[in-house]
């Protein structure tokens, strides 16, 4: 069998209107409403492909305050996982990305009753720090290989292995599409374009049963969760929260929407002498 780790957080959510910010342009948490993070959303889809495709066991894990567990909760019902793990302590309060990848390196070891994790998904980065650094620095902690921007994966079984396609980006070429062939344990960051594909009728049975089943454990998601502080998770004090954060975060910056400086104007189909006043105005653009 297969055991898998989702690394998911809970973000702020940026839609308009749902964001709050203090005098001194640093973020409001208390007056912002938080939801489970849309790269984490991807990780956990492709974790539930692994589960209808090859059976795998999944164990969920965040590192946060204790409302943290709202996020677990959301990708309870993503992922019908077997166990979801809440890292939480206040000497975590102020970590930077290698900060955080210490808690979660320390806190996957013991997932599944402390079988050795053979994927851990994570999402491509987090909308509230957009720096995509914790995923590699979590994998380079753990020693497992890391392949990122994936929006395929398959598992070879007998040797072992996983197939995935990464999306890789280069400045003037159209995306090229890589395939890479891995030794487990791999530590997988998703490319937000990830679309998981069932395409038998086994996949599509499969996945209405565990969905089914994921609804109801996320029911009752707190039979499920396992909380750690830093003396459970025996992490060392001086390399996590500021302590073991060599970068700070000044502040963050509310950044103000430009000022329109075009114009639009609608012309109705019928109005044929507005179109044809349009004409003269369209013909050096499209020429």
């Amino acid at each position: 069998m297969v055991n898998v780790a989702v690394i998911v957080k809970l973000e702020p959510d940026f839609s308009e209107g749902n964001v709050s910010y203090n005098p001194d342009g640093t973020l409001n948490r208390a007056e912002t409403k938080s939801i489970l993070g849309p790269h984490s959303a991807i990780a956990c889809n492709a974790a539930f492909y692994t589960k209808i495709t090859y059976g795998s066991r999944i164990s969920i894990g965040t590192m946060g305050p204790p409302i943290a567990d709202s996020a677990l909760k959301q990708a309870q019902e993503l992922t019908d996982a077997d166990e979801m793990n809440l890292y939480s302590d206040r000497i975590f309060a102020g970590a930077d990305t290698l900060a955080t990848a210490e808690v979660l390196r320390s806190g996957i070891v013991k997932m599944l009753d402390g079988n050795k994790i053979d994927i851990v998904f994570s999402g491509h980065r987090a909308s509230d720090g957009e720096t995509g650094q914790t995923g590699p620095q979590t994998a380079w902690k753990l020693g497992y290989t890391f392949l990122g921007n994936v929006i395929e994966v398959n598992i070879d079984l007998e040797r072992n292995y996983v197939i995935v396609k990464r999306l890789v980006m280069l400045q003037g070429f159209d995306g090229i599409v890589e395939e890479v062939e891995a030794p487990l344990p791999v530590f997988i960051t998703v490319d937000p374009s990830y679309s998981p594909n069932y395409r038998t009728i086994y996949q599509r049975l499969a996945f209405a049963k565990y969905r089914k089943e994921a609804i109801a454990r996320a029911n009752n998601y707190k039979q499920f969760l396992k909380i750690y502080d830093s003396k459970s998770l025996g992490v060392d004090p001086k390399f996590v929260g500021l302590p073991g954060s060599p970068t700070i975060v000044y502040r963050v910056e509310k950044i103000p929407k430009a000022k329109a400086s075009r114009k639009a104007q609608l012309i109705e189909g019928q109005d044929i002498d507005a179109i044809k006043s349009i004409v003269p105005k369209l013909r050096p653009i499209v020429s």
